[in-house]
């Protein structure tokens, strides 16, 4: 059997792509802007008149996330964060956190460092 190192998820650091672009919202909502490319995204476009960029609105817990990747904190200092502002609201804090990210990773919203 291989030697796989394990890596602990807290201590991963994850980085918004480039590409991605985002704004936020007069209530301080995050809406993720991704642009729809590719042969199939543009007959989509033109036939059923789908939107060249979708937008993914994200809740409040969502949007502070969102706000503090930096490249700097890890996925365990952004959980403090989150636990720090919305107490009790938050729990279980690492475990909403980690599916977040998930999710995030699956539809290449995050790099990790």
């Amino acid at each position: 059997m291989a030697n796989k190192r394990s890596e602990n998820y807290l201590e991963k650091i994850p980085v918004r792509p480039a590409h991605l672009k985002w704004v936020t919202d007069e209530d301080g909502s995050v809406t993720l802007l991704v642009e729809n490319r590719g042969l199939m995204n543009r007959i989509f476009q033109l036939l059923f008149f789908k939107p060249k960029v979708s937008r993914i609105h994200l809740d409040a817990n969502g949007s502070f996330v969102w706000e503090r990747i930096d490249g700097e904190r890890d996925v365990a200092a952004i959980g403090a964060l989150v636990e720090e502002h919305f107490g009790e609201a938050a729990h279980p804090t690492y475990e909403r956190l980690s599916k977040f990210f998930q999710i995030l990773e699956s539809y290449k919203f995050v790099e990790w460092k």
